[in-house]
C-alpha cells in the first residue's frame, strides 16, 4: 500500500481491485442461484422419500404428512425470495457507470445482501419454531461468512471484518436467545451443556472470520503485488518501445541503412558474450557505393579558435556551428560521417540512391558557408569555411570492434580532401565531374584557384576544378538548439526498481488500459452487453482447462516454473494453520475427558508450535536484533535459516509441511471421534428419551461442532498458498468423501438424531450438504484465484523477458553511445542533456597519441587487412581502457587516435605481467614496468599529490604495445599465403601531452572531441615522425625521462602553425622494449 501511495497509484489500484471483485459477483450470483435451486430440489426429493418410507420426522413430533407441502413451500419461499433479492442487489453492483457515480453502493449493497441472506436463514428458523413448534438449525451461517470475505465487493478489509463479525453476532445471539428452548434436538435434553455448545459455535465463528480475514489479507497482498507488476510491465513496455525508437534513431544517424543491420547484430552478439572480444576476426561491415558525392569542409583559423577560447565558449561555438551543419545535412539528405577537429565531412547519396547527390552536396556546402557567416557575425569571430566536393565512388563501413564509427575510404575520398585543402574560403571547390552533374544556372561558377593547379595529386589526374557560390535556402540556415535534438534516456536500476521519467497522465491511462485488457477468471458483464466496449477484453491463449476444472498453462515449462516458484508468504499460512489448530485442540480438550487424549493434544500442540516457530524464527531474530542485517548468528540459527529457506524454495518440502499440518488436523478429528462411545450413546439416548433425564454430555461429540470443524479444515486446505491447486482440490474432495463415510456409515445414528436445517431433510443430509457446500465455495473461489495467479505469473514471465529485452536494448544504446562518447562521459552527457546543458570539461594533463600505418593502399582487399589490424589494436585498448583508462578517440583512414587521462578517476597502475597468446594468434602484448619505474611510481604516490604525469607513461606504453602488436601481426601473416603488398610493416606514432578541453557537440547525433595544443601537437608529431619511431614533444620527453625511459633528442623540427620546435624519439630496443 505504501508503494502504491508513493507512486500515486492508490486510486488506480482501487479501481483495478474493484474490477476484479466485481468480476466475481456474476460467479457468485450463478453459484448462489444453483445452490438455492439444488437445495430446493433436495427438500422436495427427500420429503417424498420420507413419505414413501414413512419415516418419523422428529423424535418428539409426529407431524401430519398432509401439511408437509405447506412447510415445504414455506421453506422454499424462505430460500428463493432472499436469493432473488440478493442476486438483484449483487447485479446492481456490476454496473460500472452507476458504481463510478455512487461508489458507496458497493459497501452498502454488500451489507444489505449479507443481511438479507442472514435474515432469510434465521427468519425461517424463527418462523418454523414459533409458528409450527419445529426447532431447526440454521443453514447458511458459515456460507454467509465465507461469502462476505470471498465474493462481496467490500473495498476495505476492516469493512469485511466488521460485516463478518456482525453476521456472526446475529447467529450467536440467536443461539443464546433460543438455545434453552432447543435450538438443536440434542440440546433439548442437554440443557446444562447449552452454554458449552454456544461457546463452541462462537469459537467456530471466530475461526471462520479469522480464516476469511487471512484470506482477504493474503489476497490483498498478492493483488497489490500483481498490480505493481502490471505497473512495472507498462513501464518496461513503454521504455522498451521508446528504446527501440532511440536505438533505430541512433543506428540510422550513425550508420547508413545498408550496414546498420550488421552492426546491430554485432552489438547483440557482444551483449550475449558479455562484452568479451572474440579472438576470431569479426565480420567487416563495409559496403561499396558507386555513385555518391563527398564533401570535405574545414574551418579556417580553427587552431587559433581552440587555443584561445575558454572551454565553455569553445563548446558553445562548436556546438552551434556543427549543429547548424547537422541541421543543414539533414535538410539536404546528406549522411554526416564524422568530425576531424576542424574538418567536417559527409557524403550525399549514401542514405538513398539519389541521382542529384552532387547538387545535394554542393547546396549543403553553400548552406555551411552561410551558416558560418552568421556565426562569425553573431559571435565576432575570425572564422570561415573552406569546402571541397567531388563525385565518384567509395567504400563506407566500420573497422575494428571498439568505437565502431562510420568511415569512408577510396581514391575519390582523397580527391575531395585535396579539393578542400586547396580551396578558397567562402567557396565550394568542386571537381569537373561534380560540375557536370549540376545545373549551372543555379550557381555562380569561376575557375579553381592556382593552388589546386599546383597540387601534385590533382595535376596527376588532369582534373579541372571550379569555385562555386550561390544563395542558400533559408530553411538550411538556422541556429541549432542548446542541446542535441536526439533525446536519450537510459534505463536506470535503483534497488531493483525501474525509474523512468514519463508523462504521468499518459502512463496512468496506459496502465488503466492494460488492466482493462487483463483477463480475469470471473465474468465481466460489460463484455456481455450488446454495446461494444472501447477496450474489449483480450482472450488469453496461454491456458487450457484440464477436465474443465483446473486452469493449466499450455507451456510445460511454465507449469514447472509455476509449481516450483518460491513461497515467501509461507509463514503467514503456517501462522493461520497454527491458530486454527490451537482452537480445534481447545475445542477437543473441553469435550474430552481422557488423560491419553490430553497428552496427545499437548503433543500435537507442540508439533504445531514448533512448525510455526521454525518458519518465524528468522523474522523473530531480525526483530530481536533491532533489524540489524549485519549481525552474526550462531550455527544453530543459521541451520534453521537454511531449513526455512529450503522450505520456501522447494515445492516438495512445502507439500510435505502442508500434508503434515493436515495430518495433525486429521489426528485431532480422530481423537474427537475416538472419545465417542457410540453404542453407549445410543442406549443412553433411548433411555433419556423414555425416562426424560439428562445423559452424560461427554458420551459423544456434538455433530454440528464436528461438521463445522470439518468445514474449517476444508477451508484451511484451500487457503494454503503456493500449493498445487489440483492437490488441494483432491485433498478437499477426499476430506468430503471421508466425512460422508463417517456421517452415512460410521456415526449415522449420532448425525441422524442431531438438528437438521430443513423440516423434511434428514439431519445427516444437512451435515453432508454443509460440508459439500463449503468445499464447492472454496473450490470456486480458489479456482478463480488460481487462474488470476497463473495469469499474473505469466505476466511476470513476460515482464522478465521485457526486462531482459530492455536491458539488452539499454546495453545496445550504451554501446552505440560509447562509439561516439568515452564510456565515462555517457552518463554525464545524458545527465547534462536532461538538464538542458552542454557537456564540456577542462583537463590539466592528458596524453594524446596519433598512430599512422604507413604506405597503406585504400582498396577493398587492403581494407580487410586494415580491419584485422584495427581489431587487434582495439583488443589492446580494451585492456588498457579497463586498467589504465586509455580511451580510443577515433580512427581516420589509417590513423589511430587515443588519449589517456580523460577520466579523473585514474585507475591504479598495477601493470600486469607480459603475456602473449600462443600459436601466433593476433592479440595484444602487455608490458611490464621495470622495478625502478615501479619504485618511482610508489614514491610519487607517497607524496599525497595527484600525479597526472602518469598518463604520459601509460600512453607511451600503449604506443609501444601497438608496435608489438603490429609486429605480431606481420609475423602471423608471414607464415600464411598472403599478398605482402596489401600490408605494411611500419607505423609512425606521435605523442604530446598537456592541458586540453573536451566536450560533446552536434545536433543529429552527439560527437565527442578533444581540443587544445596537445591534440594539435600530437597530430604534428605523427605527421613529421618517422616509421618505427615514437616522436614526442619536449615536455612529454622530460616526463618519460623522469620515469626512467630514455628519449633521444632528434633536433629542431618544423611544425605547421608553430615553426621549428625541439622533438624527441623514445628509445626503443630491437626487441621493442624501452
Amino acid at each position: 500500500q505504501k508503494k502504491c501511495q508513493e507512486l500515486g497509484l492508490e486510486e488506480t489500484y482501487e479501481g483495478y481491485k474493484m474490477r476484479l471483485i466485481r468480476s466475481y459477483l456474476p460467479v457468485f450470483s450463478i453459484l448462489h442461484a444453483i445452490i438455492t435451486v439444488v437445495t430446493c430440489l433436495l427438500i422436495v426429493i427427500l420429503s417424498e422419500v420420507r413419505k414413501l418410507r414413512n419415516i418419523q420426522l422428529h423424535p418428539y413430533f409426529n407431524y401430519n404428512f398432509c401439511k408437509s407441502w405447506d412447510l415445504i413451500v414455506i421453506e422454499i419461499m424462505f430460500l428463493v425470495c432472499p436469493a432473488i433479492l440478493t442476486i438483484l442487489i449483487i447485479s446492481a453492483n456490476t454496473k460500472e457507470k452507476y458504481i463510478k457515480r455512487y461508489p458507496w453502493t458497493l459497501t452498502y449493497g454488500s451489507v444489505l445482501a449479507a443481511l438479507v441472506m442472514a435474515i432469510g436463514d434465521l427468519g425461517m428458523c424463527l418462523y418454523l419454531k414459533h409458528g409450527h413448534q419445529w426447532p431447526l438449525n440454521y443453514h447458511f451461517d458459515i456460507y454467509i461468512i465465507c461469502v462476505i470475505y470471498m465474493f462481496l465487493p467490500i473495498s476495505s478489509i476492516r469493512g469485511s471484518l466488521g460485516l463478518g463479525v456482525l453476521v456472526s453476532i446475529f447467529y450467536a445471539a440467536y443461539d443464546t436467545l433460543f438455545a434453552p428452548f432447543g435450538t438443536h434436538i440434542i440440546r433439548d435434553y442437554l440443557t446444562t451443556n447449552a452454554f458449552l455448545e454456544i461457546w463452541m459455535d462462537c469459537m467456530h465463528y471466530v475461526c471462520f472470520n479469522l480464516l476469511g480475514l487471512f484470506y482477504r489479507m493474503l489476497n490483498d497482498i498478492t493483488l497489490r503485488a500483481s498490480f505493481l507488476d502490471h505497473h512495472q510491465f507498462v513501464l518496461e513496455e513503454g521504455w522498451l518501445r521508446d528504446a527501440r525508437v532511440q536505438e533505430a534513431q541512433l543506428l540510422n544517424t550513425i550508420f547508413p541503412a545498408q550496414i546498420a543491420k550488421s552492426i546491430h547484430e554485432t552489438i547483440k552478439e557482444r551483449i550475449v558474450t558479455g562484452y568479451h572480444i572474440s579472438r576470431q576476426s569479426p565480420f567487416m561491415a563495409v559496403q561499396r557505393y558507386p555513385d555518391v558525392s563527398i564533401l570535405y569542409a574545414d574551418v579556417v583559423n580553427y587552431t587559433h579558435l581552440t587555443t584561445t577560447l575558454p572551454v565553455e565558449m569553445l563548446v558553445q561555438v562548436l556546438h552551434d556551428l556543427y549543429g547548424r551543419f547537422d541541421i543543414a545535412a539533414k535538410h539536404f539528405k546528406v549522411q554526416r560521417i564524422k568530425f576531424l577537429g576542424d574538418c567536417y565531412y559527409c557524403v550525399a547519396g549514401m542514405q538513398d540512391m539519389d541521382p542529384d547527390n552532387a547538387k545535394c552536396a554542393v547546396d549543403l556546402g553553400i548552406a555551411m558557408i552561410a551558416n558560418i557567416k552568421e556565426v562569425r557575425e553573431e559571435r565576432n569571430l575570425n572564422i570561415d569555411m573552406r569546402i571541397g566536393v567531388h563525385s565518384g565512388q567509395l567504400y563506407a563501413g566500420v573497422l575494428g570492434v571498439e568505437k565502431m564509427q562510420l568511415d569512408i575510404w577510396g581514391a575519390d575520398v582523397d580527391i575531395a580532401n585535396r579539393l578542400e585543402s586547396t580551396g578558397q574560403a567562402g567557396y565550394v571547390h568542386v571537381s569537373s565531374k561534380t560540375l557536370n552533374n549540376l545545373d549551372l544556372n543555379e550557381y555562380t561558377v569561376k575557375p579553381g584557384p592556382e593552388k589546386a593547379k599546383d597540387d601534385l595529386v590533382l595535376r596527376k589526374l588532369h582534373m579541372k576544378t571550379y569555385l562555386i557560390t550561390g544563395e542558400a535556402p533559408r530553411t538550411s540556415v538556422r541556429a541549432s538548439e542548446l542541446i542535441s535534438d536526439f533525446d536519450i534516456q537510459l534505463r536506470h536500476t535503483i534497488m531493483d526498481e525501474i525509474i523512468i521519467v514519463r508523462d504521468g497522465d499518459s502512463l496512468s491511462l496506459e496502465l488503466k488500459n492494460n488492466l482493462l485488457k487483463t483477463q480475469v477468471a470471473g465474468i465481466d458483464f460489460s463484455c456481455c452487453r450488446k454495446k461494444k466496449s472501447k477496450q474489449p477484453e483480450i482472450k488469453s491463449n496461454d491456458f487450457i482447462w484440464f477436465l474443465y476444472l483446473f486452469p493449466e498453462f499450455k507451456d510445460r515449462n511454465l507449469r514447472y516454473e509455476y509449481l516450483y516458484r518460491p513461497d515467501y508468504l509461507l509463514k503467514y499460512s503456517v501462522s493461520m494453520s497454527w491458530l486454527i489448530g490451537v482452537l480445534l485442540l481447545f475445542s477437543q480438550v473441553i469435550k474430552s475427558g481422557g488423560v491419553l487424549c490430553i497428552y496427545l493434544d499437548i503433543i500435537l500442540f507442540f508439533l504445531l508450535s514448533i512448525i510455526a516457530l521454525i518458519v518465524w524464527y528468522k523474522k523473530f531474530c531480525y526483530w530481536y536484533s533491532k533489524q540489524d542485517s549485519n549481525r552474526l548468528y550462531k550455527p544453530i540459527s543459521c541451520k534453521i535459516f537454511k531449513i526455512v529457506e529450503h522450505i520456501q524454495q522447494n515445492s516438495s518440502s512445502r507439500i510435505a509441511l502442508y500434508l503434515g499440518i493436515l495430518i495433525i488436523y486429521a489426528l485431532i478429528l480422530s481423537m474427537i471421534m475416538a472419545n465417542c462411545n457410540l453404542s453407549e450413546f445410543q442406549i443412553e439416548f433411548i433411555f433419556a428419551n423414555l425416562y426424560e433425564y439428562e445423559p452424560n454430555p461427554r458420551r459423544c461429540f456434538n455433530p454440528w461442532a464436528f461438521t463445522n470443524t470439518m468445514a474449517l479444515i476444508i477451508g484451511m486446505t484451500f487457503t494454503f498458498a503456493h500449493i498445487s491447486f489440483r492437490l488441494k482440490t483432491l485433498i478437499g474432495f477426499l476430506e468430503v468423501v471421508v466425512f460422508w463415510i463417517v456421517v452415512f456409515n460410521e456415526y449415522t445414528f449420532l448425525f441422524h438424531h442431531s438438528g437438521t436445517t430443513f423440516s423434511f431433510m434428514p439431519a445427516e443430509y444437512a451435515h453432508a450438504l454443509r460440508v459439500l457446500l463449503t468445499f464447492i465455495l472454496f473450490y470456486v473461489k480458489d479456482r478463480q484465484q488460481e487462474f488470476n495467479s497463473k495469469s499474473n505469473f505469466k505476466m511476470n514471465m513476460d515482464l522478465k523477458e521485457k526486462k531482459k529485452a530492455a536491458e539488452d536494448m539499454n546495453e545496445t544504446i550504451i554501446i552505440l553511445l560509447t562509439n561516439i562518447l568515452p564510456s565515462h562521459v555517457v552518463e554525464l552527457y545524458i545527465s547534462n542533456v536532461a538538464k538542458h546543458e552542454l557537456y564540456y570539461e577542462n583537463y590539466e594533463m592528458v596524453s594524446v597519441m596519433f598512430a599512422m600505418l604507413m604506405n597503406f593502399q585504400m582498396d577493398f582487399q587492403s581494407l580487410r587487412v586494415l580491419h584485422d589490424l584495427i581489431t587487434e589494436f582495439d583488443k589492446l585498448i580494451y585492456i588498457y581502457r579497463e586498467y589504465y583508462v586509455v580511451e580510443k578517440i577515433k580512427v581516420v583512414g589509417c590513423t589511430y587516435m587515443a588519449a589517456c587521462g580523460l577520466d579523473y578517476n585514474l585507475a591504479s597502475l598495477n601493470i600486469k605481467k607480459s603475456s602473449i597468446y600462443e600459436d601466433g594468434e593476433l592479440t595484444y602484448i602487455s608490458r611490464k614496468l621495470s622495478d625502478a619505474q615501479m619504485r618511482y611510481l610508489d614514491s610519487r604516490s607517497l607524496d599525497g599529490e595527484r600525479d597526472y604525469d602518469e598518463a604520459v607513461l601509460v600512453m607511451a606504453s600503449f604506443a609501444l604495445d601497438l608496435m608489438r602488436t603490429l609486429r605480431a601481426c606481420n609475423e602471423a601473416y608471414s607464415v600464411k599465403p598472403f599478398d605482402r603488398s596489401l600490408s605494411t610493416g611500419s607505423i609512425a606514432i606521435g605523442i604530446s601531452s598537456g592541458p586540453i578541453m573536451a566536450g560533446v557537440v552536434g545536433a543529429s547525433h552527439p560527437h565527442y572531441d578533444i581540443w587544445g595544443n596537445a591534440v594539435n601537437m600530437a597530430s604534428r608529431m605523427e605527421a613529421t615522425g618517422l616509421e618505427g619511431h615514437i616522436q614526442v614533444t619536449e615536455e612529454s620527453a622530460k616526463i618519460l625521462q623522469d620515469f626512467g625511459i630514455g628519449c633521444t633528442y632528434r633536433g629542431m623540427t618544423f611544425v605547421k602553425g608553430v615553426g621549428e620546435i625541439p622533438t624527441y624519439f623514445v628509445d626503443i630496443g630491437p626487441d621493442l622494449t624501452f
